[in-house]
């Protein structure tokens, strides 16, 4: 459980990072609270749901049977990279961000 765990907050790490990456490009950003947190849980979900597939897979890593946390916190912050890479491709804008402005 505690790999999940380690998986969810290696996305949630990225949800961060994403939202700090975007305040700092542009100008004038407004922060809202419910989006900024439901965009770090959904991140974090998505990094669980990395590390539950790596760990189903039952691969062992040089030799290593039960794969370290690291690995968990690695795989939940590159599987939500992947993921909002996949979306932007979708949507076909550059900024994940401006999805929503079209939304409303």
């Amino acid at each position: 459980m505690i790999f999940f765990f380690f998986g969810f907050l290696g996305g949630v790490l990225r949800g961060t990072m994403g939202v700090i990456k975007y305040t700092q490009s542009y100008k004038d950003v407004e922060i809202r609270p419910i989006y900024f947190s439901g965009t770090v849980i959904f991140s974090g979900f998505i990094g669980m749901l990395c590390a539950w597939i790596i760990s189903d897979m039952g691969i062992a890593i040089m030799g290593i049977e039960e794969l370290p946390l690291s690995f968990a916190l690695i795989a939940g912050y590159a599987g939500g990279d992947f993921i909002e890479n996949i979306f932007k491709i979708v949507i076909k804008k550059t900024d994940i961000f401006s999805f929503s402005k079209v939304v409303k």
